[in-house]
C-alpha cells in the first residue's frame, strides 16, 4: 500500500466558470489557471502521482504545455487514473477538502463524487468535504479556493 497528499490553489478570476469536481458551481467568478482550474481534481491527482512516487501534476500536466491548456480536470483526472493502473495499484481510499469561504459548496459534493467516480475511482471510495475558511488569509478574504486530497492506493 502507499499514501500520497495532493495540495492546490487558484485565485479567482473574473470572466471564467468556477469548475469543483467536475461540477460548474454558480458564482460570479471561476478560478485562474492553465486549464479549468479546478482545485480538487487537482489536488486528487498529486494525491496519486504522488502516491505512485512520479512527481507532481506540474511532470505531467505542465502549464508550459499548451495541449493542457483549457483541458477538462476530471479528463487529467482520467489520465492520471490511466497511469495508476499502468503501474499496477487501484485506489482504496480518497478523502479531501475544499475550503473556499463563498460559494457554499455542499451541496455540490455528491455531484462532484459521481463526477470523479467516472474516471475509475469508485465511488464509495471518495470522501469529499466542504469547509471555509473562517474569514481568514486569501481563501477567507474571498481571493481564491485552496483542496486537500489523501489517497491509499494497493498495488494489484
Amino acid at each position: 500500500m502507499r499514501i500520497g497528499i495532493g495540495y492546490d490553489s487558484h485565485r479567482f478570476l473574473e470572466g471564467r466558470k468556477l469548475v469543483l469536481g467536475g461540477v460548474e458551481i454558480p458564482f460570479r467568478r471561476g478560478l485562474h489557471g492553465h486549464s479549468d482550474a479546478d482545485v480538487l481534481c487537482h489536488a486528487i491527482i498529486d494525491s496519486i502521482i504522488g502516491a505512485l512516487g512520479l512527481g507532481d501534476i506540474g511532470k505531467h500536466f505542465p502549464d508550459t504545455d499548451n495541449m493542457w491548456k483549457d483541458s477538462s480536470s476530471i479528463e487529467l483526472l482520467s489520465k492520471t487514473v490511466e497511469l495508476m493502473k499502468e503501474n499496477r495499484f487501484e485506489v482504496l481510499w480518497v478523502d479531501s477538502v475544499v475550503i473556499a469561504e463563498n460559494p457554499k459548496l455542499g451541496p455540490f459534493t455528491d455531484k462532484m463524487k459521481e463526477n470523479i467516480s467516472k474516471t475509475g475511482i469508485p465511488i464509495n471510495a471518495i470522501n469529499i468535504k466542504a469547509k471555509t475558511n473562517e474569514g481568514m488569509g486569501f481563501i477567507g478574504k474571498g481571493e481564491g479556493v485552496a483542496a486537500h486530497a489523501v489517497c491509499l492506493l494497493r498495488s494489484v
